[in-house]
């Protein structure tokens, strides 16, 4: 199975920055429990990497990527760690060259139609729209279907329990990133269980695609 093929299956992919690796394992269980078997691990706290390596050796049944992957180096960093797949919050050509080099799945992000054809200049048809509520959400997603029906996206960027079904039901739509089932204050407390309950509310509303 593709990493694309992974993703589509789960739906909504829990977005994640963690600041102590201890919770990277409880956190992926609860995930997973709730029915949301992945992570995009953002590389916003030097706590990414480590949370990536715990997450791949105890909990293989969650799909893990990195997020928030500016530069080659960070995504070197991070497919060592084990990370499944890089996504960058926008275009950086020496990210995707590395990646493509590499054999490492990469989901670069998109704004403008100048950004997703730059993408495919580079052999990508598979990107993140970001920040997705900002730039039109749905809309923006309908807008681009015509001049490129041969892209699919990752909306990321205002995803909510609110909007998640109307962007999962647009065509070229393969998963949404979002962060909500992971606020940052259960995490810190390590309230896993009110975390599986808020994975398993979104889980829901990714079945009903």
């Amino acid at each position: 199975m593709t990493i694309r093929e992974k993703l589509a299956s789960i739906g909504i992919i829990p977005v994640i920055k963690i600041n102590d690796a201890e919770k990277a394992v409880p956190l992926a269980r609860a995930l997973c429990a709730g029915g949301l078997p992945a992570a995009e691990v953002t590389f916003r706290t030097p706590a990414a990497a480590e949370a990536i390596r715990r997450i791949r050796a105890e909990v293989p049944a969650v799909c893990v990527c990195a997020g928030t992957v500016l530069n080659a180096e960070t995504a070197e960093r991070a497919v060592e760690a084990g990370a499944e797949a890089v996504i960058s919050p926008g275009t950086n050509p020496a990210v995707v060259k590395w990646c493509l080099e590499m054999g490492v799945p990469v989901i670069p992000g998109c704004a403008t139609p100048t950004e997703v054809e730059a993408c495919m200049r580079m052999g990508l048809d598979f990107v993140k729209l970001f920040p997705a509520e900002v730039v039109g959400g749905v809309a923006m997603l309908k807008a681009l279907s015509g001049p490129y029906s041969h892209m699919a996206f990752m909306p990321t960027g205002g995803v909510s329990p609110e909007n998640a079904a109307a962007y999962l039901a647009q065509k070229n739509v393969v998963c949404c990133g979002g962060s909500w089932m992971v606020p940052e204050k259960l995490l810190e407390s390590g309230d896993f269980a009110a975390i599986e309950r808020l994975a398993r509310a979104a889980a829901e509303i990714a079945r009903q695609r």
